[in-house]
């Protein structure tokens, strides 16, 4: 019986980043798993890597393939710049190629043999090989040879136990073409994973996997998202919070500005998150920048996601008003992203952003905005469970984040595309207010977990020399609502708000 290169590893590993995390380390060894999904969902690929990943730790592989040929194969491997050395391909080839001297193949086309003889040619190809990691490819055509339920699950009971006995990793690829319902390898297999693939109405195609059996082991469950890219598939493992966590002092972070600690009653407290809210053109992203540009020159390190806003653009806007963002990315302490939410899904994204956190110790989180990430995201009841694992994870790192979201309208009663109001630590709305003709703006803080805050409203302008806040308000009532009144000589508004 073959015993793999490492006996003290007990698990086979896939090879595929995230995979391994989500099944807790690979898969256990000597047992049969069953590997699902529709056409073009990645089974090839991801069996193709698991077989390579065994021949490099040299381990004797094989892929027996009864719907693709060797020359299909070969060229999947090569498009993800693979090379197939170690591992053995056992092709069922149409009898015709038989008739060619150069093809000296030892197996016929699977539909034009029994059931019994297509077992017996794959069970010698195993004696000969001896391998400790197998793939059968596919199961729908073996399910078509036993003409019948009974035949099948006995055909693949003996399959299993025929592995067991010779110490092999098995994994049955079903490409879910001929019955969905048939449920009989899933009663049989040790562990069962599967492959999706969805389509939105705009955009890339989306894939997902889940763990949907595994005995004995606890992986991490629910959908992970995943793509296929060269170099194979790359794998997003949910995020779940309560698994991070690490000790550091939950302090007051300033954002460079007194009047703005001075409303937010000191600043924000690391490990915290805080949503800017407001109508467009209100400067949501230059408040949350200059937290960014404040955690730099106190030594930290910041990152900035851009949904929205190309990123010429904004470094252009941001350096007319002195602050060089294209300079502090150079310098290595910013990092600045542009997510195109048509293409990146939402587990993509949050892996992104764990992997800056974890291993450039990145301090501050700018998400700009939600607006763009619910784009990413269209069922808003799971946006909402996906922001709060990935707010959660930040918080317990010790990493602020700071997210904005543009509100529907410009005065009077404005909405939110999605509310996270509720999820936020602290929640600085901005808005627009008339007054003499002019168009003002103005923050307040309406929420604040950590500690106390100011109540006041404060004017503001945006400035070729960037953001002022005024003085506290006193003179005007129903700023909120767009159109104030006088109530008295109190604080005057702000010289030089443009309008």
């Amino acid at each position: 019986m073959p015993s793999p290169a490492d006996p003290s590893k007990t698990q086979a590993e896939f090879g595929i980043p995230g995979l391994d995390d989500v099944l807790s380390g690979g898969l256990d060894r000597d047992r049969v798993y069953l590997l699902e999904g529709n056409p073009g969902t990645g089974k090839t690929t991801a069996a193709l890597r698991f077989l390579i990943e065994g021949a490099g730790e040299g381990e004797p592989t094989l892929y027996i393939t009864l719907s693709e040929t060797e020359a299909e194969l070969r060229s999947t491997a090569q498009s993800h710049g693979w090379s197939l050395n170690g591992v053995e391909i056992f092709e069922l080839v149409p009898p015709e190629n038989l008739l060619d001297e150069d093809q000296q193949q030892s197996l016929l086309y699977s539909s034009d043999l029994e059931l019994g003889e297509t077992t017996r040619l794959i069970l010698d190809a195993v004696e000969r090989v001896k391998p400790t990691r197998v793939v059968i490819d596919s199961l729908s055509e073996i399910r078509l040879l036993a003409q019948g339920s009974l035949r099948y699950r006995r055909q693949v009971l003996a399959l299993k136990h025929y592995f067991a006995r010779h110490g092999a990793t098995v994994l049955l690829l079903d490409d879910l073409t001929t019955d969905v319902n048939d449920k009989t390898v899933h009663s049989v297999a040790h562990g069962v994973i599967q492959l999706d693939e969805l389509a939105p109405e705009y955009g890339s195609e989306r894939r997902r996997l889940r763990i949907i059996k595994y005995r004995a082991r606890k992986y991490r469950g629910g959908y992970h998202d995943f793509v296929i890219r060269s170099g194979g598939l790359e794998v997003f493992p949910r995020i779940v919070a309560a698994e991070h966590r690490i000790g550091f002092d939950r302090v007051a972070v300033s954002s460079g500005i007194v009047e703005l600690d001075t409303l937010l009653g000191g600043g924000i407290e690391r490990g915290s998150s805080a949503l800017i809210l407001g109508p467009a053109g209100t400067g949501k992203s230059l408040f949350a920048i200059h937290f960014a540009v404040a955690a730099i020159a106190r030594g930290e390190r910041a990152a900035l996601f851009l949904f929205d806003e190309e990123i010429g653009l904004l470094f252009d806007r941001m350096l007319g008003m002195g602050i060089d963002l294209a300079a502090l990315q150079r310098d290595g302490n910013l990092v600045v992203e542009q997510v195109d939410a048509g293409e990146m899904s939402p587990g993509e994204f949050a892996t992104r952003v764990k992997r800056y956190v974890s291993e450039q110790n990145i301090q501050t989180v700018v998400i700009d905005s939600l607006n763009g990430y619910r784009v990413a995201m269209p069922e808003e009841q799971f946006l909402i469970l996906h922001i709060r694992e990935l707010l959660q994870y930040l918080n317990r790192q010790g990493a602020s984040t700071f997210l904005t979201v543009a509100q529907h309208g410009l005065v009077g009663s404005l909405s939110a595309p999605v509310d996270v109001t509720y999820l936020a630590d602290t929640v600085v709305l901005l808005r627009y207010f008339e007054s003499a003709g002019t168009v003002r703006r103005a923050a307040s803080v309406i929420k604040k977990r950590a500690g106390q805050h100011e109540k006041a409203i404060r004017e503001y302008t945006i400035t070729d020399d960037g953001l002022t806040l005024g003085e506290p308000l006193t003179g005007l009532h129903g700023i909120l609502r767009g159109v104030p009144d006088v109530v008295g000589s109190g604080t005057p508004l702000m010289e030089n708000s443009p309008a």
